[in-house]
């Protein structure tokens, strides 16, 4: 029972920690209770089969955080207006399962090695089970430990350097910090050693806050200039709108959004040089041909809109697809539509369109697990069949750029980075637009799936870590909301509230110069791979020394 309560104690901590109704500070010593569990069901417990407790206990503590946090899945909806009990249970029951292997597996080599080699252990394997999370087709990295100080960016401004996985790094070394000091204090019941570690423990968890703070309050920008964006929010329900409209019809009320929003709200002589509309806005049900971009009704329809407005840009997200020629290689994402005989690849994607111009186009690469992407399609598709997630839109494996691309505006100096939706979780992944030479990052995002929950709150927050990772500021229109102008210290400037119907207009900074972390990327969850590498290898040349001695 003791155990048990000790399990629930840390799912309940680590539940209340995260944004955006939560108190991250709890994050510092969630983990310990669990931890305490683990070490009395090694050291002190009779029960035989200690290790499949473990594994129980720690489920049950992913569980509580895993359900509490993204819960809010659920309000997703099937076709016939039903909610979707899978689109919560397959990611809340896998994430926690994942995770109790890991930590599983931690106890395996503190068991093996002792405890402090296996605390080393923890905080390594940790890190590489979230680094698996940022790259692999399963990937699902909403509750990486650096992820919980969004809401209170104030205090995590050093990610500029580190960037989120250098929270979880900080969070993990804390939680172990508090563990130890625990269990000296048990073992010895020293005093002078409890007053030292936990000072260094308070040291450790203060001290990067006090930089931050130093760092946020003296964070000056060097711009290369400025531009005015306005923000489209059409709020077109997901699932009895936007695949329902006439095309014509849903362009024709984002084009009027974008003319009554044609100069900048604070400053009426000011013109709008980008307008942004949200991910996937147009054409509604279907998609454009990229072959045939040149004919297109609707693309011609913005460009006459932007004739009128010179020297304005419209990017923004569209449903797209690419019909393959018959000599043509074709992708493993391609589908083969038997009636009409064809191979296609339907695409997620960011578009840029500028009079007298071809248009260009970006694929949203970072695909939502069962809604965008089969995960391992070859291995799993004869196992499981057809368990795509159908929400209303597509029920197929999208297609994907391989490679990061930013869009150029020939009137000003901006290059935009076209980030959408999902790929705003990723740090590293969203650098790579900035080492491709994005002054401004631009996200384009439908949450209205989840409806108003905490779903597109903690998305919202969550790219607040990537203005300071990357010291960018951010565009950001969402289909209803919340669109937001982020500056590059994380705040919201403005921002258009969910639900409303409408446009948001801001004056942007362009920054060009580079972070460290832009530079560096995850290295610190690559050192920790490293790590796990040597600590394995420990443990046959233990065994060596041993016998030799």
């Amino acid at each position: 029972m003791k155990n048990l309560l000790l399990a629930l104690i840390s799912g309940v901590l680590l539940a209340i920690c995260w944004p955006t109704y939560g108190i991250p500070f709890f994050i510092f010593f969630a983990w310990v209770p669990l931890l305490m569990a683990e070490h009395n069901i090694t050291k002190f417990s009779n029960i035989k089969k200690k290790s499949l407790a473990v594994f129980g206990f720690s489920y049950l503590t992913f569980l509580i955080w895993n359900w509490v946090t993204t819960g809010w899945l659920y309000n997703s909806q099937l076709p016939d207006g039903s909610k979707s009990l899978l689109a919560v249970l397959f990611p809340v029951l896998t994430n926690s399962f994942f995770m109790a292997l890991v930590f599983l597996a931690y106890h395996f080599y503190k068991k093996s090695q002792g405890t402090y080699f296996g605390l080393v252990f923890f905080v390594a394997i940790w890190m590489c089970f979230e680094k698996l999370h940022l790259v692999w087709e399963f990937t699902w990295p909403w509750l990486n430990l650096g992820n919980v100080f969004a809401d209170y960016h104030q205090f995590i401004q050093w990610y500029d350097t580190l960037g989120a996985t250098g929270g979880s790094f900080w969070i993990l070394v804390c939680n172990v910090l508090v563990f130890y000091t625990i269990r000296i204090w048990e073992a010895g019941r020293i005093r002078k050693s409890l007053i030292k570690n936990v000072l260094m423990t308070a040291g450790f968890i203060i001290l990067p806050m006090v930089i931050s703070l130093v760092k946020y309050y003296n964070y000056s920008p060097e711009t290369v200039g400025s531009i005015n964006v306005t923000m489209l929010q059409p709020a077109l329900d997901p699932y009895n709108e936007k695949y329902q409209k006439d095309s014509l019809t849903i362009e024709n009320d984002l084009l009027k959004l974008a003319s009554e929003n044609s100069v900048l709200q604070s400053d009426k002589k000011s013109k709008i040089d980008l307008y942004l509309s949200p991910e996937t806005s147009l054409p509604g049900i279907g998609g454009f041909s990229e072959r045939g971009f040149h004919n297109s009704l609707l693309i011609n329809n913005i460009k006459a809109f932007l004739s009128q407005h010179p020297k304005s840009v419209f990017s923004g997200g569209i449903s797209s697809y690419y019909v393959y020629k018959e000599d043509e290689e074709k992708p493993v994402t391609a589908s083969y539509l038997d009636r009409q005989g064809i191979w296609v690849d339907e695409y997620n994607s960011a578009i840029q369109i500028i009079p007298n111009q071809q248009p260009e186009v970006y694929h949203k690469a970072m695909l939502v697990p069962g809604v965008e992407i089969f995960p391992y399609i070859n291995f799993f598709k004869p196992i499981l069949g057809n368990v795509m997630l159908d929400l209303g839109g597509t029920t197929r494996s999208l297609g994907i750029s391989k490679e990061r691309k930013v869009f150029a505006n020939p009137y000003n100096k901006s290059v935009i980075a076209p980030i959408i939706c999902y790929e705003s979780i990723y740090g590293e992944f969203v650098t790579d637009y900035v080492k491709k030479g994005a002054n401004l990052l631009t996200i384009v995002t439908n949450d209205s799936w989840w409806g108003y929950s905490q779903g597109h709150k903690q998305l919202l927050d969550y790219a607040k870590l990537r203005a300071i990772e990357t010291r960018r500021e951010i565009a950001r229109a969402a289909n209803s909301g919340t669109s937001a102008h982020i500056n590059s210290r994380g705040d919201i400037v403005d921002d258009l509230p969910y639900g409303a119907k409408g446009a948001l207009t801001a004056k942007v900074n362009l920054i060009d110069k580079e972070t460290f972390y832009t530079k560096s990327g995850d290295f610190l969850s690559r050192l920790c791979l490293f790590v796990i590498g040597a600590l394995l290898l420990f443990i046959p040349g233990r065994k060596y020394l041993t016998r030799k001695k």
